[in-house]
C-alpha cells in the first residue's frame, strides 16, 4: 500500500483514501491531492455553518469528529458555497476547482455505491467550472537542440540522458524519476509505470540508446544504497534521483538557454507536438505513448498544428488586402 498521511483524518476519510488505493488504483499523488481537498471541504462546512468558534485559525480545524450523519448532512449548496470559497478566499484557478469537484463526485459516489450510507448523492449534479482549452507551452525543435547542447558540467551524461528521455520519450516527471535501469529492455524498449500504475511501452530511438549507454558507462555501483541499487537515475548522493533534483537539473538547463518560462511538464509537451509535427505521428498512437487514459487529452496536440496553419494565412502578405469590386468599372 502506498504511504497515505492519515494525520487529522476521521475514519470515514481514511477508508475512502483505502479505497482508492487498493481498489481504484490512484497514484499517490491523486490520494494526497483528494486527502487536501476533503479535508478543506469539512474545514470550510464547520467554518461556514458556524460550528466553531471564532477564536479558531481556519487551518487549525479540527475535523475527526466529522461522522456519517455529517455527511449525510450535506447539500448541493454546501458544496457550491465551498467553491465560492476557494475562488473568491483562495484565489483556485478553473483547474483547482474543477479537481475539487472531481474529489466530492467521487468521495460521495463512494459513500452513496459501495458504503450505502447516504440514501441521494448530492453531488450527482454538481457541475465544473468550465475549463480554457489553452494550447500547451512548447519548445520549438530548434530549442530542444540548443537545450540539449548545452548540457555540460559533472553530471552530464546523466543530465543529458534525462533531457533525452523527456524529449523523446513524452514522460511525466514522476515516471522518470521511478525508472529502473532494467526497465530498458534488451529489445530497446522502455517499459514505463504511470498513472494509476498502468504499464506502457516505449520503442528507444537512437538517441534514446546512444544517450543510456554514455550515462551507464559512468553510472555510480559502489556506494548505491540497497534500496536504490536499481534506480536509474541517481542523485549526487548516491540515491533514487527525486523530483525535486530533476527539476532543477531541467530549470537551470533552460535558463542557460535563455528558454525561462518552461516546466519540466512543458519537455513532454514538447516531444508531443515533435512527433506530431515532424514525425506524422498518428493522434492513436501518440495516445498510447503518452499514456493518456482519453483520447481528447491527446487530441490538443492536433489543435496546435491547426492554430499553427491559421496563424501561417493570417501572416500572408495578402491577409489584410480587401478589394470591394463592386465600387470598380
Amino acid at each position: 500500500m502506498k504511504k497515505i498521511n492519515f494525520t487529522g483524518l476521521p475514519i470515514i476519510i481514511k477508508d475512502f483514501l483505502v479505497y482508492l488505493d487498493v481498489i481504484k488504483n490512484k497514484s499517490s499523488l491523486t490520494i494526497e491531492e483528494y486527502s487536501s481537498d476533503l479535508k478543506l471541504f469539512f474545514k470550510f462546512l464547520k467554518y461556514y455553518r458556524g460550528l466553531i468558534p471564532s477564536s479558531i485559525e481556519f487551518d487549525e480545524i479540527d475535523i475527526l469528529d466529522i461522522d456519517e450523519d455529517f455527511v449525510k448532512s450535506v447539500t448541493l449548496n454546501d458544496a457550491y458555497a465551498f467553491l465560492s470559497y476557494c475562488k473568491n478566499e483562495r484565489e483556485n484557478q478553473e483547474a483547482a476547482r474543477a479537481r475539487k469537484v472531481s474529489c466530492l463526485r467521487t468521495f460521495f459516489k463512494y459513500l452513496d455505491k459501495q458504503k450505502n450510507i447516504i440514501d441521494n448523492n448530492p453531488m450527482e449534479v454538481l457541475d465544473s467550472p468550465k475549463l480554457k482549452k489553452a494550447l500547451p507551452k512548447y519548445l520549438t525543435l530548434e530549442e530542444s537542440i540548443k537545450l540539449l547542447k548545452s548540457v555540460d558540467g559533472k553530471h552530464k551524461e546523466r543530465d543529458y540522458c534525462i533531457l533525452v528521455f523527456f524529449l523523446n520519450c513524452g514522460l511525466r516527471l514522476s515516471e522518470l524519476v521511478s525508472l529502473n535501469y532494467n526497465d530498458i529492455r534488451d529489445d530497446h524498449t522502455l517499459r514505463v509505470t504511470g498513472k494509476g500504475n498502468k504499464e506502457r511501452t516505449i520503442y528507444l530511438n537512437d538517441s534514446c540508446l546512444d544517450a543510456f549507454a554514455q550515462y551507464m558507462a559512468v553510472r555510480p555501483v559502489d556506494g548505491v544504497p540497497a534500496n536504490d541499487r536499481n534506480a536509474l537515475f541517481l542523485s549526487g548522493r548516491n540515491k533514487r534521483i527525486s523530483p525535486k533534483t530533476v527539476q532543477h537539473i531541467v530549470y537551470e538547463a533552460l535558463e542557460k538557454c535563455g528558454l525561462e518560462g518552461y516546466s519540466v511538464h512543458k519537455l513532454r509537451h514538447t516531444a508531443a507536438t515533435l512527433m506530431y509535427q515532424h514525425g506524422n505521428v498518428d493522434v492513436l498512437v501518440l495516445k498510447d505513448i503518452l499514456g493518456h487514459e482519453n483520447l481528447g487529452t491527446t487530441e490538443i496536440y492536433t489543435h496546435i498544428v491547426d492554430e499553427q496553419l491559421k496563424k501561417a494565412s493570417e501572416s500572408n502578405p495578402l491577409a489584410q488586402i480587401k478589394i470591394n469590386k463592386s465600387t470598380q468599372d
